[in-house]
C-alpha cells in the first residue's frame, strides 16, 4: 500500500492508502524464449558448492544499445557424458531472446558460479569474468558477440573457490581493476559430515571450514594484471566472502569496497588513495549483527534510500538472521534500520542470496528486493516455519526510512516460491522501468517484466568514459528535479554473483524534466547540464557530453 497526503479545505490533514496495483513483474521466460536450467551436479553426496547456486547478468554483448542476457552454469563432478554450460541470450528487441551461446566462445564447460562484466581494455566492448571452482577464467569481447579467454595471457590466477567479482578503478588511472570474493577451501575430498537429524548426510554450513583470502588484480594495460591482494590490504585468510559492492561510503571520490562473509565478520575497505585499503567495519557497526556475532551474509548493495546524500547498505543474511539494513550516519558509523523495521520482521525466516536496490516504481526513493530459496532440501523437516523454496521479498520505500511489503500486490507470478541465487535487473524491454532476472539453483532461470512501472517519469544515464575508464566505473551522477535531489554511482558487481545493467536510471515520480544534472567523472572531469525533459534514454561521453 502506498501512502497519500489528503488534505481538507477545513484545515484537517490526515492520511489515506491506495493499493500499489499499478506495478506487476509478470514472468515471461517463456515467452521471452529463456529455456535454461542451472544444473548442480549433485548425485547424492551433497558437496557444499551444490548449495551455491550461480549468477547472472545483464550487459549488452554486440553493442546495439539492448540488454542481453548471461546465465552462469555448472557441470558434473565427474564426466558423465552430458555437457553444461553457460548459455547467452540476444536481446531481439521485441520482448524476445536467442540463444547464442554455441560458437559464441563463452561455451566452455566449467564449474561456475558468479560474474562480473566491464571494459577492461577501454575497447568500448564490455569483457566478462567468470568465477569458477577449478578456476577462474576471463573472456575478451571481440566483438559482434564473440568472446575469447585470454585467462592464462592475462596473469589472473584464481582457482580458490570464487564466488562473486566486481570490477573497479580504485586508483583511478583510468582502467578497470578486478576484485574477486573468494569462499572457503575445499575439495570433494575434504568435503565434511554434516547431518540435520545424526543419521543422514546434509549440506554443510562453512564454519568448519577454513576461509580463503579475496583477490585484488590490478589493471596494468596491455591485457596484463597484477595480483596487488596483499600489498592492498584486502587479504584476509579468514574470510569466507559472498558479495561485494563498490561504494563511496563516506564521500570522498574514492571506491570503497564492502564485502560480506558467511560466518565471519563483513569487511568494509577505506580506499587510502595510494593503492591500499583500511579495514574498519567493527568500528562502522557493520562487520556484525545486532547481537555481536558474525552472520551467514550473502548478497550485497547499496543506496542512498532516504535522500540523505550518503551510501547505505544492504546485506541478504541466512534464515533466521533477516536482511541488514545499514544506515551511514555520516561519522563513519552504519546503525541497522532492519531490526525495528518491516524489512527486517518480513525476511526473518528467508534465506536472501541476491539482494538490490532499485526504483521498481521510479517514484525517486530506491526499492529493496531480496531473492531467497534455503540451501538444504529438508529444512522443513527440522524447522517448519523455514522453507526451501522461498518467495522473493519485494519492499517498497515510502520516501525516507520506511518500506513495506509489497511482495504479494505486485502479481503472483512473483509471488511464488523459489530457489533463489543470482539477482539482476535492466530495462531489457527500453520502455523505462526496470526488469527482474532470476537465477535459481538447480533450476530455471526467470525473468520478470515490469508492467507498470513506467507510469512515472524517469531518466535513464549510460557513461562511457575517455579519461576516465571506459565503462565509466565510479563516475557520480547528481540529478535536481521538482521533487528533489537524487545521484548514484557508475559500478559493477553487487548483489550476490551477478551484474546488473550499468546503466543509471533514476525514477521521477511526476516531475516532467530535469533541472539540474551534474557528473562526477574519477578522472576530476565535471560535467553540467540543465532543463532536460524525461522520459529519455541518455548517453553522456566524458569528452563530449550528451551524445545521440
Amino acid at each position: 500500500m502506498k501512502p497519500v497526503l489528503l488534505i481538507f479545505t477545513a484545515g484537517l490533514v490526515l492520511y489515506a492508502t491506495l493499493p500499489d496495483s499499478a506495478v506487476h513483474f509478470t514472468d515471461v521466460t517463456a515467452q521471452a524464449g529463456i529455456h535454461f536450467t542451472h544444473h548442480n551436479g549433485k548425485f547424492g553426496k551433497k558437496y557444499l558448492p551444490e548449495t551455491m547456486g550461480s549468477g547472472c547478468a545483464f550487459f549488452d554483448a554486440d553493442g546495439d544499445g539492448w540488454q542481453d542476457i548471461l546465465l552462469i552454469n555448472s557441470k558434473d563432478w565427474t564426466p558423465s557424458g552430458k555437457h553444461y554450460y553457460s548459455a547467452l541470450y540476444h536481446n531481439n528487441h521485441n520482448g524476445t531472446f536467442t540463444d547464442v551461446t554455441r560458437g559464441s566462445g563463452l561455451d566452455i564447460e566449467m564449474y561456475a558460479l558468479g560474474v562480473a562484466v566491464a571494459d577492461y581494455d577501454n575497447d568500448g566492448r564490455p569483457d566478462v569474468y567468470i568465477t569458477a571452482l577449478e578456476g577462474d577464467r576471463l573472456f575478451h569481447n571481440e566483438g559482434n558477440g564473440k568472446f575469447r579467454d585470454v585467462t592464462a595471457a592475462s596473469g589472473i590466477r584464481n582457482a580458490n573457490f570464487g564466488t562473486s567479482a566486481a570490477w573497479v578503478d580504485y586508483d583511478r588511472d583510468g582502467k578497470a581493476d578486478l576484485f574477486v570474493a573468494n569462499y572457503i577451501q575445499w575439495t570433494p575430498k575434504t568435503d565434511l559430515w554434516c547431518s540435520l537429524d545424526g543419521q543422514t548426510k546434509s549440506y554443510c554450513t562453512p564454519e568448519s571450514s577454513k576461509g580463503s583470502p579475496a583477490k585484488l588484480y590490478h589493471n596494468l594495460g596491455n591485457g596484463k594484471f597484477e595480483d596487488v591482494s596483499a600489498k592492498a590490504g584486502i587479504a584476509d585468510p579468514n574470510s569466507k566472502s559472498m558479495g561485494v559492492t563498490i561504494l563511496d561510503y563516506n564521500n570522498d571520490g574514492w571506491p570503497d569496497l564492502f564485502v560480506s562473509n558467511d560466518t565471519q565478520p563483513n569487511k568494509l575497505y577505506r580506499n587510502n588513495k595510494n593503492g591500499t585499503f583500511t579495514e574498519e567495519g567493527v568500528q562502522a557497526g557493520v562487520a556484525f549483527g545486532e547481537d555481536g556475532v558474525a552472520r551467514g551474509a550473502m548478497g550485497v548493495d547499496w543506496a542512498d534510500y532516504d535522500r540523505s546524500g550518503r551510501a547505505h547498505l544492504l546485506v541478504g543474511n541466512f534464515s533466521n538472521q533477516m536482511l541488514g539494513l545499514y544506515h551511514n550516519e555520516g561519522t563513519g558509523l552504519f546503525v541497522d534500520e532492519a531490526p525495528s523495521s518491516t524489512v527486517g520482521r518480513a525476511s526473518q525466516l528467508s534465506l536472501t542470496f541476491g539482494a538490490f536496490f532499485f526504483d521498481y516504481d521510479l517514484d525517486g526513493y530506491p526499492d529493496i528486493l531480496a531473492a531467497n530459496g534455503h540451501t538444504e532440501v529438508e529444512i522443513g523437516r527440522i524447522q517448519p516455519k523455514v522453507q526451501y523454496r522461498e518467495p522473493p521479498l519485494l519492499f517498497h520505500n515510502l520516501a525516507g526510512h520506511k518500506f513495506e511489503n509489497v511482495s504479494t500486490s505486485v502479481g503472483s507470478d512473483f509471488a511464488r516460491p523459489i530457489v533463489a541465487r543470482g539477482a539482476a535487473y535492466a530495462d531489457f524491454d527500453r520502455d523505462g522501468d526496470l526488469d527482474v532476472l532470476f537465477a535459481t539453483s538447480d533450476g530455471p532461470a526467470l525473468l520478470y517484466r515490469n508492467d507498470g512501472g513506467n507510469r512515472n517519469h524517469w531518466i535513464q544515464f549510460r557513461l562511457s568514459g575517455t579519461k576516465s575508464n571506459r565503462s565509466a566505473l565510479g563516475a557520480v551522477v547528481r540529478i535536481e528535479s521538482a521533487g528533489g535531489k537524487q545521484w548514484n554511482m557508475v559500478r559493477s558487481g553487487g548483489s550476490y554473483c551477478s551484474q546488473s545493467d550499468l546503466a543509471l536510471t533514476f525514477g521521477l515520480g511526476r516531475d516532467t524534466s530535469v533541472t539540474s544534472i551534474q557528473v562526477e567523472w574519477p578522472s576530476g572531469t565535471h560535467q553540467k547540464f540543465s532543463n532536460v525533459p524525461s522520459n529519455q534514454f541518455l548517453s553522456i561521453d566524458e569528452g563530449r557530453g550528451i551524445v545521440k
